[in-house]
């Protein structure tokens, strides 16, 4: 098969593989000094699932666990779950489609930590689910020096999630974070003392998390609701409704039909925003 073959062939199977491929060279015609980390970073993998485990084990491997076993625990983790590989792509996506300073594909997988903390989280998840509790919890450790970003290695994240400039993110191990989630920075899905069990909270799929905000204890932010920036979350919150303040309290309700996607982190006074009554969250 030819180059040219081969690359169309890539192109219809993988489109976000193919153009990160496509802006590696890219980077490299811009740049020549660039050629050698683009190579080994993107163009000298096969297969996105490949590249994406080398990522993983360049950021996070140090002196008592080399890069080698991190590559050969995130081969053995897409054979327990291949599902991961096609995660990794919906949160580039959304990236992608939700952050105005990314403007190509590559960017969060060279650069950006929330998107490489995230794939480090689902690479420990898998280890978790099969019994590898230590390296699961050595990934934690490296994830949050490296990244600061700190997620259990159980807590449960679906797909299409942005993390973003993703500064002191914590995570805590029954949380559950559905699909379509957008999270800014400084967020805490945290318990509320020392109790044990299921004590995290359950973010449903579209909820926009703004910067600073704290959900704590076993409670459940409704699909499609916004938690305003600096809103400390002590009780459930309804779907599609925005919630501000600490203790947080209903302020309106969310003004799309899926806030993640838009990013709106505004309070519109005058289409139910802050203007509207204010009701416990």
């Amino acid at each position: 098969m030819t180059q040219i073959a081969s690359s169309r062939k890539v192109a219809s199977l993988d489109p976000v593989w193919q153009r990160i491929r496509e802006e590696a060279e890219d980077i490299i015609r811009k740049d020549s000094a660039l050629g050698g980390f683009m190579h080994a970073a993107v163009l000298d993998h096969d297969r996105f699932e490949e590249a994406m485990g080398h990522r993983i084990a360049m950021m996070l491997a140090n002196h008592d666990i080399n890069a080698e076993l991190i590559i050969q625990a995130y081969a053995r983790a897409l054979k327990f779950d291949p599902s991961i590989g096609e995660a990794a792509r919906a949160d580039i996506l959304a990236v992608y489609e939700r952050d105005p300073a990314c403007m190509r594909h590559i960017e969060p997988f060279l650069y950006f930590k929330g998107f490489l903390a995230l794939q480090a989280h689902r690479l420990a998840h898998a280890l978790w689910r099969q019994g590898r509790k230590d390296f699961a919890l050595f990934l934690q450790s490296r994830s949050s020096q490296v990244f600061s970003v700190d997620i259990h290695p159980a807590a449960r994240l679906g797909k299409g999630i942005m993390i973003d400039h993703a500064h002191a993110i914590v995570i805590g191990e029954t949380a559950v974070v559905e699909d379509n989630v957008s999270i800014l920075q400084d967020v805490t899905l945290g318990g509320t003392g020392k109790e044990h069990g299921d004590r995290h909270p359950k973010i449903r799929a579209g909820v926009l998390l703004g910067a600073g905000s704290k959900v704590l204890g076993n409670i459940e932010v409704g699909c499609c609701s916004r938690v305003a920036a600096g809103s400390v979350v002590l009780k459930d919150v309804p779907p599609r409704t925005t919630v501000a303040g600490v203790p947080a309290k209903v302020v309106g309700q969310a003004p799309c039909p899926e806030p993640a996607l838009e990013m709106d982190h505004g309070l519109d006074v005058e289409n139910g925003g802050s203007g509207a009554a204010e009701k416990d969250a």
